[in-house]
């Protein structure tokens, strides 16, 4: 009887490129992703600076310029000594007596906002910079002064009932602003320059050429930023709270629909951003276009509405705008989600339009 030579058991070959048999979820590939945004973030100073500490320092110095307290005195000068007497019977005066020239030096330099001398007929002139706020202060309280002096007796008797409420003060509006501008700047820079620097770097090419689907890399960072929302949020919303007493009058659990909402329309954008850019200088230019003119226009640190008003439609309809009004009507007022529907219409437009278009547009190479 013949040898037969042993043949070899014949299997299927794994299909090539195949993910590891491992089905644990701690070697999901989309939870490693993300676990990789964490590491990639956390390895950035400069990331950590921008996003937790520039936040609070900028709340803690404004907060503190703007706290609560006595009316500011405003420097005069005068040329006689019977206008000084008049004027020094207001308490918000500070009234020095200089030669003309001195007082007219003292205006041009800024040492004093106006300056009050006699004039003809009896009258007082009064010379200041009415673009100046100070200056037009200064005015009202002059003429008031000047004219109680000479035996004025008003009409009406004023009460005056100071507030003190919080809520009412700056850094009550600060904190919103702050907050908006954060989530707008950590999901924009954090989803824009993560992505265009793997792509520098070619990590993209070899990530591409795994077994990996590819929507997990873009799903990884919404994930990442989606986790980091709640250390974010609850860091400066805390500071808030705890050090300047500023109130969440709104349902906390509203509060985190419009962080979300608004992180992600963010983090679409940014998405968007990167979607072509090749380079770190190309991605920062393009960012901080995109971001800078909302910073000055979209009400983070005053009102927006003291730009014209025919560029309010555009103003409102920003994505930091709808961010900003959203989050102070929920903390300062306390409207739930039905009342902020227009801001929330804004985010949800801007998160429709910027994801689908930067997925089409997106390059991986």
């Amino acid at each position: 009887m013949s040898d037969i030579t042993a043949i070899p058991e014949m299997r299927p070959r794994e299909a090539e490129g195949s993910a590891p048999s491992d089905n644990s979820l701690a070697n999901h590939a989309l939870v490693q992703l993300t676990l990789t945004r964490f590491r990639e973030f956390l390895r950035e100073p400069e990331a950590l600076f921008w996003v937790f500490i520039f936040p609070i320092l900028l709340a803690a110095g404004l907060g503190l310029a703007f706290r609560n307290r006595p009316a500011d005195v405003l420097k005069i000068a005068t040329v006689t000594p019977e206008l000084a007497r008049s004027l020094r019977a207001d308490k918000l005066l500070d009234v020095a007596q200089l030669s003309p020239s001195a007082a007219a030096e003292a205006l041009r330099t800024g040492k004093v906002a106006l300056v009050a001398e006699p004039g003809p007929n009896g009258a007082v002139l009064y010379d200041f910079d009415n673009t100046n706020p100070e200056g037009r202060t200064a005015r009202m309280l002059a003429e008031r002064a000047v004219e109680r002096a000479a035996g004025r007796v008003d009409p009406v008797a004023g009460i005056d009932r100071l507030m003190r409420e919080p809520g009412s003060r700056y850094i009550d509006f600060l904190i919103p602003g702050l907050l908006g501008m954060n989530l707008m700047g950590s999901a924009i820079w954090g989803m824009g320059f993560a992505i265009v620097d793997a792509r520098r770097r070619k990590l993209m090419k070899r990530l591409i050429a795994t077994p990996m689907p590819r929507h997990y890399y873009l799903l990884s960072f919404l994930l990442s930023r989606l986790i980091m929302l709640v250390v974010e949020v609850g860091f400066l919303v805390g500071f808030g709270v705890l050090v300047f007493k500023v109130p969440v009058r709104g349902s906390l659990a509203d509060l985190v629909v419009l962080c979300v909402l608004a992180s992600l329309s963010f983090g679409a954008l940014g998405l968007l951003i990167a979607s072509r850019a090749r380079t770190i200088e190309a991605a920062s230019g393009l960012m901080n276009l995109v971001m800078m003119p909302m910073w000055i226009v979209s009400g983070v640190f005053f009102s927006a509405q003291r730009f014209p008003d025919m560029l309010q439609p555009v103003i409102r309809a920003l994505p930091l705008t709808a961010t900003i009004d959203a989050l102070r009507a929920n903390m300062l007022q306390g409207s739930n989600l039905p009342q902020v529907s227009p801001q929330l219409l804004v985010l949800a437009v801007w998160l429709a339009v910027c994801f689908p278009l930067a997925l089409k547009l997106f390059r991986w190479r």
